[in-house]
């Protein structure tokens, strides 16, 4: 991940999915990192339930207080 993106969260589907809702209705653009979906594309087996959202640097401070609105 580039030098400009900082990870705000770690959790499972659920959780990922709705901070993404969130963060996207007030037009932060979260990259999802899902290790699971990586093992399998690159052909190994591996199980992981944690999913990771990345926001720019400059949206961090915004997302982190939504993050902290949201109780999560």
């Amino acid at each position: 991940m580039s030098k400009s993106y900082k990870k705000i969260y770690s959790g499972n589907t659920i959780e990922v999915h709705r901070f993404c809702d969130e963060l996207e209705s007030i037009n932060i653009n979260p990259v999802v990192k899902d290790p699971e979906e990586s093992a399998r594309l690159g052909g190994f087996g591996a199980f992981y339930t944690d999913k990771e959202i990345w926001v720019h640097e400059d949206e961090f401070t915004q997302a982190q207080e939504l993050l902290n609105k949201l109780g999560l």
